[in-house]
């Protein structure tokens, strides 16, 4: 018995310097590891330890330590997420450099030189990028995350241009000796650095709003097919859904919620329109244009329609009033007519001084012919505010197709696509305010029923033409104090406010294919 206790007490000291040993080795190696083991051996009949498992030391500042397979785990999901983002990376770059050498192709792939203006090729690239993404929003819907951020990379891509369109402006660079001299410095042209930020808000502004119907359940879209559809959709807007609202319409808070959208919208379309309107005025005129209008404004405008501008007393409303516009071709037409009135007027006036063999001479005095243009561009402003989302007339198409300017063409592009988004989602929130009265069978304080698509704002006011009554009485007075009956009329604009029937702006076209 003695000797079976000192054996056991011998064998229990070996492995106490086992452990010791173990320990200070491992101490000595490295001073981070996670646990030590040390096993039993010897005597596990004497201390009754039959299969336990190895002996564990958790390292006081550690965790329990990780699996072998859980550690694999994790570093293969890192790795595959690292070359998932390598993937896309070269895909991206890939993509960018089809995009880039098309633009400096001039689309034209077979490299011979007879490609497009640079100008030209990035509005395009705008234009179509827009109609991909846009062209397939037909409700009130955020958009898909994959399509959003398609949008958002490649528009970035197609913008980064811009920071590269320079001007000199002098700078001041004091030397080594203390003094101050002028230099000249590149920055980013002044149009371009004004215009592009506010584009890009107002490009946020307007898929913000789409985001904001994700929540939205008071009403719902159903097919021209489906069962539940009233069949009362008009032709015109076939390939559109029909809104479904709840029998009693819609509650006030949606109604509220409706208006404010569409005032935002409407203010997002005003801002564009008002940008593009002003790109468009800076562009030149091409020769082409000039050299194919007619040599007077009665050959361009035809003997009634320049009869009805030339009276004495004027109404545009009525002028309106007396023209066909039952479609769209006719209304791009008679904005096509008006145009090239106006240039051949403003033309006359500057030759004022030429011969009369000249071939811009005509017997017309210099102040009627000032007030014939002032009546054209009021009956076209008119229509631009009544159709906002008119196709683009034929002067507006000739200038981007020769304009050079790579700014301007960006900034043309880029403020319509938005004007046209911006009057999509404001006809669609009025399709929803519409079948809300329908089914109502009552009209809503918020809107009137012959409120125009574009808001009791105009263009007008929002590019500060002044209109307004005090105007009018000056030129009331104006007109009792001349003799001249051209001049005595009194031009005012006040338009009947309509809606536009032309909804079937879905999408966008490149400026030369939009006719």
């Amino acid at each position: 018995m003695v000797r079976a206790s000192e054996q056991e007490q011998e064998s229990y000291r070996s492995r106490l310097f086992n452990f010791k040993w173990r320990n200070n080795d491992n101490n000595s190696a490295t001073r981070h590891n996670k646990s030590l083991s040390v096993e039993t051996g010897l005597d596990e009949a004497a201390t009754g330890s039959h299969g336990a498992e190895p002996l564990t030391i958790i390292h006081p500042s550690q965790g329990p330590p990780l699996s072998r397979s859980a550690a694999d785990e994790a570093a293969l999901a890192a790795l595959a997420a690292a070359q998932a983002r390598e993937k896309q990376l070269l895909a991206d770059m890939e993509q960018m450099k089809e995009r880039f050498s098309k633009l400096l192709l001039g689309e034209d792939n077979s490299g011979g030189g007879k490609g497009v203006s640079s100008a030209l090729a990035l509005s395009n690239a705008i234009t179509n990028l827009a109609a991909s993404v846009f062209g397939e929003q037909r409700r009130l819907e955020p958009m898909p995350a994959e399509r959003r951020a398609r949008w958002r990379k490649e528009i970035d891509w197609l913008l980064s241009v811009t920071e590269y369109v320079v001007e000199f402006a002098p700078s001041q660079q004091k030397n080594k000796d203390g003094t101050n001299m002028e230099i000249m410095t590149t920055r980013q042209r002044t149009d371009l650095h004004m215009n592009i930020p506010a584009l890009k808000k107002l490009d946020a502004m307007l898929i913000d709003c789409l985001e904001n119907f994700k929540d939205q359940s008071e009403f719902s879209y159903v097919s021209k097919d489906s069962p539940d559809s009233d069949g009362k959709r008009n032709d015109d807007k076939w390939w559109i859904p029909t809104v479904k609202v709840p029998p009693d319409g819609l509650s006030e808070a949606s109604r509220r919620f409706l208006q404010y959208q569409k005032d935002c919208v409407n203010q997002v379309l005003k801002a564009a329109m008002a940008i593009n309107a002003q790109v468009l005025f800076e562009m030149e005129i091409p020769e082409s244009y000039i050299d194919s209008l007619p040599k007077n404004g009665r050959a361009s405008l035809g003997d009634q329609m320049y009869k009805n501008i030339t009276v004495d007393f004027f109404d545009p409303d009525q002028f309106l009033s007396s023209m066909d516009m039952s479609s769209e071709h006719k209304i791009v037409d008679l904005k096509n007519r008006i145009e090239a009135s106006i240039i051949i007027w403003k033309r006359k006036m500057v030759y004022k001084d030429s011969k009369s063999s000249a071939p811009w001479a005509s017997g017309v005095s210099l102040e009627k012919r000032e007030v014939f243009e002032e009546r054209a561009e009021t009956i076209l402003l008119i229509l631009k505010q009544r159709y906002p989302g008119i196709s683009q007339s034929a002067l507006d198409i000739s200038k981007i197709q020769f304009n050079k300017d790579v700014g301007q063409a960006v900034l043309e592009s880029y403020s319509r696509i938005l004007e046209s988004l911006a009057y999509t989602v404001l006809s669609r929130i009025d399709d929803v305010l519409e079948a809300d009265r329908a089914g109502s069978k009552r009209n809503t304080p918020m809107e009137s029923e012959d409120e125009t698509l574009v808001g009791s704002m105009t263009l007008s006011d929002f590019m500060g033409w002044d209109f307004d009554q005090a105007g009018n009485a000056d030129l009331e007075s104006k007109r009792d104090l001349s003799d001249d009956p051209l001049v005595k009329e009194k031009l005012s604009v006040v338009t009947t406010k309509k809606t536009s029937y032309l909804e079937t702006l879905g999408g966008v076209k490149s400026p030369t294919a939009r006719h």
